[in-house]
């Protein structure tokens, strides 16, 4: 596919970003997007001597949706899970390199990693509500972080499951068991609970690979609804559904970040052989 006339037009004093180039006229508009908001300087992960990760070098910009792809094994959740630090609870993982996060070392002697959690989020693969109610897995993280006051709480239940798309499903049945909402909406529950404590990124590792179609629509709808306003990478085995949703897209291939370019340019006119070879289905 020949590049856009918008893109050939472009003068080298512009400073648009090759994501600006690429994305459709309606994903340009992100308020203070295309900022680099996570930056991965040779940055390798190891289990012990193994290196699961490595050498990574890339930008996660600002309000921006990036998808990581690759086969199983390829080191995605594994970098994924290193930007807020949830290796540390494996005793034999550590790193090399550096990991900035708002320009701050994350794996910095100072980090205060219960810190660093609250600002960056994790759903996980499989949904993990509490089992307690509905209100009280989303008032869970604020009341961890000292907010007592009732009336607060109600209000940030409430914004909580509206920004997750969830409120007008449950808002009669607050106090009833968490467990008994579908795997859908466990799923939206998990990233409402996330949210409830204002976080800046979302990481998503696979968050859809358990749901039927109908509730994975619902998960991509939400992603769309919360672009602009945080930060959020998402590990996905589904190829059409980083296309669908993502600005940015990373390849993974056996713990090598082969390629890192804006979605629409990497699934249509991607640098790497490799890179086609995955997407065309020549390998998985």
């Amino acid at each position: 596919m020949p590049m856009s006339l918008e893109a050939t037009e472009i003068k080298k004093n512009d400073k648009s970003s090759a994501l600006d180039i690429y994305l459709p006229p309606e994903r340009k508009k992100v308020s203070g997007g295309g900022v680099p908001h996570v930056v991965a300087k040779n940055f390798s992960i190891y289990y012990g001597e193994f290196e699961a990760v490595k050498k990574v070098n890339a930008d996660i910009l600002s309000k921006y949706v990036t998808a990581i792809i690759g086969p199983s094994g390829c080191g995605k959740s594994t970098f994924l899970r290193a930007i807020n630090r949830m290796n540390d609870l494996i005793p034999s993982c550590h790193t090399t390199g550096a990991l900035m996060f708002d320009g701050e070392d994350v794996y910095g002697k100072f980090t205060d990693e219960v810190l660093l959690r609250k600002k960056i989020g994790m759903v996980f693969q499989k949904p993990n509500p509490f089992p307690k109610s509905i209100y009280d897995n989303i008032a869970y993280g604020p009341r961890l972080h000292g907010v007592k006051d009732k009336k607060t709480l109600d209000e940030i239940v409430e914004k909580s499951l509206r920004k997750a798309a969830l409120w007008d499903e449950v808002s009669d049945r607050l106090q009833k068991n968490a467990l008994g909402m579908s795997g859908g909406q466990q799923q939206r529950l998990c990233v409402a609970r996330t949210l409830a404590v204002e976080p800046e990124i979302l990481l998503l590792d696979e968050p859809t690979s358990a749901l039927d179609p109908k509730a994975t629509a619902k998960i991509e709808d939400l992603i769309q609804e919360l672009r602009g306003s945080y930060t959020i990478m998402i590990v996905t085995h589904n190829m059409q559904q980083a296309s669908r949703v993502s600005d940015s897209t990373m390849f993974f291939y056996e713990g090598v970040l082969v390629e890192h370019a804006p979605t629409a340019q990497l699934f249509t006119r991607p640098k790497d052989q490799m890179t086609e070879d995955y997407i065309t289905g020549r390998f998985s």
